[in-house]
């Protein structure tokens, strides 16, 4: 059993990818994605959220949401505008945003790999979306959420690859995002052959956004049994230096009883704190950008504090995140587990530090910490270690579409 192998894509035809491909269903509630497919009949969120076309106060996990994505499936097939290759191929998946390129291939995966920890993570799931998945993919009989993946250096790879993204592409779309996909298929039996055992031969591949679609994938296999393409998961993967990790920023409601000052004041005794006239990106591990009383703040953390969090065995002890954790979230703040404490919320940096700005000015908020982005050789090191990431501690932009390929379980 190889680390991963070809498959018959079910894809958009030639010419409809366009009105196809969609957001990831993560990202979306149900109300943006109502409004984001309207007027839309084949985008892929008919399939990825059928929610949309059913009653507008029908709950997103009831039996009939699932029902209605399976129709929906079969009708954008019957339609023809999806279409399945007749032979097992890789793709190349390409991401162009903001002027950078992601080159990633697209395979499905080893869920025995999975099982042993050659694929890797870094994330606890929650049961209750780790079902939703569950049942999507036995309802429509396919895996239609493709699990992001990076993979250590390898040249050889990225050669393969870029070679067979020389010709014209299947599809080429620039979504409403910016965000501009393209594929193209390798179905060249040399080529398959190279990609199968380059891939083979790294140590390791590390899930980058996608554990709840890999989780799931992995039930629905040990329930059917026995051999199949259930054995297997959707995948993207994509060389680990050409992948973007955003910051994932911090907002809280109050400020604990502190007044600012009184904050302030408090904040010093580990940090170097100056005041900046524009908003503050971290430009180190160290470092945090705060909003407080409409004003920008520049923390750099002390070095006695930095040290000793840099010597740590534990990868984890030296994220962005927990050093914000340690130093200001949990002692200023009293928040122990930001999972169920209402006074903390989580902004992706892909909304930018006015957002920041602009919550706290709202009221909404009392403060707000920019972070320094994680990063891939971090997350990696943390998986390494059969270690957990604090949640919210990534947000990789661009995101796979969902419609692209799908992984029929036949």
């Amino acid at each position: 059993m190889t680390l991963i192998k070809p498959f018959r894509a079910l894809r958009p035809a030639p010419g409809r990818a366009a009105e196809v491909l969609a957001p990831p269903y993560d990202v979306l509630s149900s109300a943006e994605a109502r409004e984001r497919a309207k007027g839309k009949t084949w985008s892929f969120l008919h399939v990825s959220k059928a929610e949309i076309d059913l009653a507008a106060a029908t709950d997103p996990y009831d039996r009939a949401v699932y029902a209605k994505s399976a129709d929906n499936l079969k009708a954008m097939i019957a339609a023809g505008v999806l279409i399945r290759d007749a032979k097992p191929s890789y793709y190349v998946y390409r991401l162009t945003w903001r002027g950078r390129v992601e080159t990633g291939l697209a395979a499905v995966a080893s869920l025995a790999d999975y099982a042993s920890n050659r694929i890797r993570r870094h994330e606890h799931t929650t049961p209750a979306k780790e079902d939703d998945r569950v049942r999507q993919i036995e309802a429509v009989n396919a895996q239609t959420g493709p699990v992001m993946l990076g993979y250590p250096t390898a040249p050889q790879i990225d050669a393969l690859l870029a070679r067979a993204a020389s010709g014209a592409p299947a599809f080429d779309v620039t979504a409403d995002d910016g965000v501009r996909h393209q594929l193209w298929v390798i179905d060249d039996d040399a080529t398959i052959a190279a990609l199968t055992q380059a891939v083979d031969a790294l140590p390791a591949l590390y899930i980058a956004d996608g554990h709840h679609r890999s989780a799931a994938a992995a039930r629905v296999a040990k329930a059917r049994g026995g051999n199949g393409a259930h054995g297997y998961f959707l995948t993207v993967m994509f060389p680990q230096n050409e992948m973007t990790i955003l910051d994932y920023n911090r907002v809280l409601r109050d400020l604990n009883g502190h007044a600012p000052d009184a904050l302030l004041a408090l904040l010093r005794k580990t940090y170097t704190v100056t005041p900046s006239d524009r908003p503050v990106r971290p430009a180190a591990p160290g470092e945090v950008g705060m909003f407080l009383a409409g004003r920008w703040h520049r923390l750099a953390l002390n070095d006695d504090a930095l040290a000793k969090a840099q010597k740590s065995a534990d990868p984890v002890e030296r994220l962005p995140i927990t050093l914000l954790t340690r130093n200001i979230i949990v002692p200023l703040f009293g928040v122990t587990d930001p999972r169920t404490d209402t006074r903390i919320d989580f902004v992706g940096g892909g909304r930018g530090l006015e957002e920041l700005e602009r919550l706290v000015s709202s009221g909404a908020f009392a403060v707000a910490f920019a972070l320094y982005p994680t990063q891939m050789s971090d997350l990696m090191a943390v998986a390494d270690a059969g270690a957990i990431m604090p949640p919210k501690s990534t947000w990789f932009e661009p995101k796979l579409a969902d419609g692209a390929v799908s992984h029929v379980l036949d």
